[in-house]
């Protein structure tokens, strides 16, 4: 993989645009070679890796330089967190770039290792080839196969991931990091923490480093009892133990399993005391995760616990910019602005509704529009379009905490009554088209401007408690499926 100082001096999987008529390419890249080695010594090579590595320079115009980024979200993160310190260090690098301009720039060819220019639909071949014979050769016979398309780079980082991903970097980097053994991941289905998990695997094994063995909890409690009554238990133990890394999915399917969990409890502590990296995953963090013996779960939370949240309608941009970019089929701004809008709450949905469009273009040869976005998808967009009721979401959260039907709409102050109203509001407001007034009108005939203060109050709490963010989205989720 070519470095950041390479060719022109950008990162792989990026050119150097046309240059002014006074300033050669060479000269661009050189200085960018050295700013990109001060930017990574003064934020780290996982800050780095995560949010400035894909920076790619664009053309120089006078004393203006433009830097491309491959997303709006990546764009917007790294302007609002390194467009002062970029420009600083250009103004201080060279005399003649005073200011730059960040931009997306979504179709642009790559360098490859051996410096072939190619278009971005062929990125996704040289990376993976290594990480295939790696995983293959390295990985217990027990374990499934890495997913070779699961790789950090394409993995679209955004608020809601953004501190899991960077874990995971971690771990990949410097397995059995202290605080980092065991990581445990956790959130909604179709959030990326298969990904993700692949991802590390995909990245120790690489070069053959490391030994990895992943597979799901299911797999784990079925090789199990295989060994069991194949009388080969001792085996099963000892090949699961000489690895240098071990990745369980879906951890919630050994609740109620007591004899496989008393496996695992033994696994785990065996490996976590060589000094082996454990990576697991589940629907829940490990206090929530109930019927799971308190042991195993106290060892479960003593490492790092990063949660996955709902996807945001910026991050479910990304995703779609990013696999409309890999398809090279044209998909219009508007439409993935009404995909994101429709499909929130899965993103493997959301991925299947764009890659059917995407057949559908390829197959009869026709651009992708709107109107045939919804005649293709109307099945998808139809199962969204279930409209939840107010009356619903306030039976769901009067349930949720425990609170009596007609607490909605009474005229209670306490704060164990008011705050799930507050909820119910918020809730309301989000998931119907119902106005302010009428939804006042379902709270006891409240005011609208009572429950603008409602949806403010609840918005301003999730943002400093993310124990109570988590628990609004699943109620979210929940009132949504």
């Amino acid at each position: 993989m070519a470095d950041e100082g390479g060719t022109h001096g950008a990162p792989f999987g990026a050119t150097v645009a046309d240059a002014s008529d006074t300033v050669s390419d060479a000269v661009l890249g050189s200085h960018w070679a050295a700013i990109s080695g001060r930017l990574k010594t003064e934020v780290g090579e996982v800050e780095y890796r995560t949010w400035l590595r894909q920076i790619t320079l664009g053309p120089l115009d006078e004393d203006e330089l433009v830097l491309f980024l491959p997303t709006r979200f990546l764009r917007d993160w790294v302007r609002g967190q390194y467009g002062d310190r970029l420009q600083q260090l250009w103004q201080g690098e060279t005399g003649f770039v005073r200011r730059i301009e960040l931009q997306v720039q979504r179709n642009k060819a790559v360098v490859a290792d051996d410096g072939e220019v190619m278009p971005a639909a062929r990125i996704e071949a040289v990376v993976e080839e290594p990480v295939r014979a790696a995983a293959t050769d390295k990985t217990s016979d027990l374990a499934a196969p890495l997913d070779p398309r699961f790789t950090f780079d394409s993995f679209v980082v955004g608020k809601p991931n953004e501190f899991a991903y960077a874990c995971a970097r971690r771990v990949a980097e410097k397995p059995s990091s202290p605080g980092f053994n065991p990581l445990f991941l956790y959130g909604g289905v179709g959030l990326g923490k298969t990904h993700l998990m692949h991802a590390i695997g995909s990245e120790l094994t690489r070069g053959g480093r490391v030994s990895v063995a992943y597979m799901s909890a299911e797999k784990f409690m079925y090789r199990f009892i295989a060994a069991i009554r194949s009388q080969s238990t001792m085996e099963f133990k000892e090949q699961l133990r000489s690895v240098d890394v071990l990745m369980i999915d879906d951890l919630q399917f050994l609740i109620g399993k007591d004899n496989t969990q008393e496996e695992f409890f033994h696994t785990f502590n065996a490996l976590v005391d060589a000094g082996r990296q454990i990576v697991v995953s589940a629907d829940k963090s490990p206090s929530d995760l109930s019927g799971l013996e308190d042991r195993l779960r106290t060892r479960l939370g003593c490492g790092m616990v990063a949660d996955i949240h709902a996807t945001t309608f910026e991050l479910r941009i990304s995703i779609l910019e990013a696999k409309a970019l890999a398809s090279g089929v044209i998909v219009p701004a508007k439409v993935l602005e009404f995909l994101a809008h429709k499909i929130t709450s899965n993103v493997r949905e959301l991925e299947g509704a764009l890659n059917r469009l995407i057949a559908h273009a390829n197959l009869f040869g026709r651009p992708i529009t709107l109107e045939s976005t919804q005649e293709v998808l109307h099945d998808i967009l139809k199962a969204h379009d279930r409209r939840v009721t107010i009356e619903e979401i306030q039976r769901k959260v009067a349930e949720h905490w425990n609170i009596r039907l007609t607490d909605m709409s009474s005229a209670r102050r306490a704060r164990a009554v008011a705050r799930p109203r507050q909820v119910a509001m918020y809730l309301a407001k989000q998931l119907t088209s119902r106005s302010l007034p009428e939804i006042g009108r379902k709270f006891g005939n409240r005011d609208h401007t009572t429950v603008m203060h409602a949806c403010k109050s609840i918005a301003a709490l999730m943002e400093r408690d993310s124990a109570f963010a988590e628990d609004v989205e699943l109620m979210q989720r929940m009132l949504e499926s």
